[in-house]
């Protein structure tokens, strides 16, 4: 059992499980009716995506001083209570059961999906080999 991190519209892995959506919004031009079949998400977590507040202010992710602004700041986020709760309950389920985290992005090492990676393995989540 374990959770691991996948970029969504990607292809599913055998024993991925449920996949969570952790973005702000839903893909674009894609039917609702459409996420879970195309391989976005089955179940959608916006409470876990950077807010929007935080996407405006740094928009230059590759500039590594701003990366390091960005992930303080969702780290941040990530405490409150709301969203603590979520990532207790996620690195528990990840002891249970089989499923996925992911985001949109093509670059893990630029999205917060990698951040998510370091915090569930702080909170002591069972993570699929990359």
């Amino acid at each position: 059992m374990s959770v691991r991190i996948v970029r969504l519209g990607s292809p599913r892995h055998r024993r991925e499980g449920l996949r969570i959506g952790t973005v702000r919004r839903p893909p674009r031009g894609v039917r609702k009716s459409a996420y879970a079949r195309d391989n976005w998400y089955d179940v959608w977590l916006p409470a876990l995506a950077p807010s929007a507040a935080l996407l405006r202010t740094t928009r230059v992710l590759h500039d590594k001083s701003q990366w390091k602004v960005f992930e303080r700041r969702y780290r941040s986020e990530l405490k409150q209570p709301e969203q603590s709760h979520l990532l207790d309950m996620l690195a528990a389920l990840s002891h249970q059961t089989d499923f996925s985290v992911g985001c949109y992005c093509s670059d893990e090492q630029q999205c917060h999906r990698s951040i998510l990676r370091q915090v569930l393995l702080e909170r002591g989540a069972k993570l699929e080999r990359r």
